[in-house]
């Protein structure tokens, strides 16, 4: 999928979300995608929680270096797993794979913004994978209010303050151009 991830381009939406951060609006970024594709709209890595990793990199399995994953082709072309400079452990594209444990702080400091923020948008998520589905429950218990921006119904939608059903790079097309 690198190839795939590689050719895709950062949209309205991913831009929007960039400019309110820079407009100190938006203070934490809380994604499933492992696109990288926030990081190419420039979002801030400080504010930006990526709870199922990223997939235009490798991690180390034994002891969690980072790899890039150009130099790793080889290997995977000829069929052996890329193995890791520092310490010969086995490398993988740095995403959660099915069975595998979600990173821990990732996941405390989603769960904590979910707890301290005021307002919690949910967007594109079907709100049915665990244990990201919690959150906005999780923001909306601490009384913060609950927007949803979503193509279909969620379980949440009604807790949410507004649901809106448009298409996300629709609903925030031309948002901040100047």
């Amino acid at each position: 999928m690198h190839a795939f991830f590689q050719r895709a381009k950062p949209n309205a939406t991913h831009r929007a979300l960039t400019r309110l951060a820079d407009l100190d609006l938006l203070h934490t970024l809380i994604t499933q995608n492992v696109d990288g594709l926030h990081q190419v709209a420039a979002f801030p890595e400080d504010r930006l929680i990526e709870l199922h990793g990223n997939s235009t990199y490798a991690t180390c399995l034994s002891c969690g270096t980072s790899a890039e994953l150009e130099p790793q082709r080889g290997s995977v072309d000829s069929g052996r797993s890329p193995i890791c400079d520092l310490c010969g452990g086995l490398l993988k594209a740095a995403v959660v794979s099915f069975g595998q444990q979600m990173p821990e702080l990732a996941l405390g400091r989603a769960f904590e913004a979910a707890q301290e923020c005021d307002l919690f948008i949910v967007l594109g998520s079907s709100l049915v994978v665990h244990p990201a589905a919690q959150l906005p429950a999780l923001a909306a218990q601490s009384d913060a209010e609950l927007v949803i921006l979503n193509g279909q119904e969620t379980p949440l939608d009604s807790f949410a303050s507004t649901v809106i059903r448009t298409p996300l790079a629709q609903t925030f097309a031309g948002f901040g151009e100047e």
